[in-house]
């Protein structure tokens, strides 16, 4: 991440952390941040959780104990970036990103997103919003 990018990722994480020293969820300071980032929600729950793009990835590698889903930045940022372009994340990715951020993985995307999963996959990531 570079330039205004990296810039935005510093100043969520300052305000972030102020944020949990008062008592925000990861939840509640994604919302913070979609309030001033014109943001996918993906992007902005790793904002709220402070990591750069790096350490998702490695964190990612960390939980994935079978290695079938290797993680690049390249690719995260194309995740990101769904549905003005990239791709759209497999459920089973968000299942682990949702771990390393610390929600459920139906907060990671959109209500019009999710829908255009397969029903067995929006009941999954739905599963873990109760």
């Amino acid at each position: 991440m570079s330039g205004n990018g990296y810039q935005t990722l510093l100043d969520c994480r300052h305000r972030g952390r102020l944020l949990r020293e008062h008592g925000f969820t990861v939840d509640q300071i994604a919302i913070v941040f979609s309030l001033d980032h014109p943001a996918s929600p993906l992007r902005l729950y790793r904002y709220a959780a402070g990591l750069t793009a790096s350490q998702v990835v490695t964190a990612h590698a960390a939980l994935d104990s079978t290695g079938a889903t290797s993680l690049r930045e390249a690719r995260l940022y194309e995740y990101e970036n769904w549905p003005r372009g990239g791709r759209r994340p497999p459920a089973h990715v968000l299942r682990l990103l949702a771990r390393i951020y610390g929600t459920a993985p139906g907060q990671l995307v959109s209500p019009q997103i999710l829908a255009t999963y397969q029903i067995r996959d929006q009941r999954e990531l739905m599963r873990g919003d109760q």
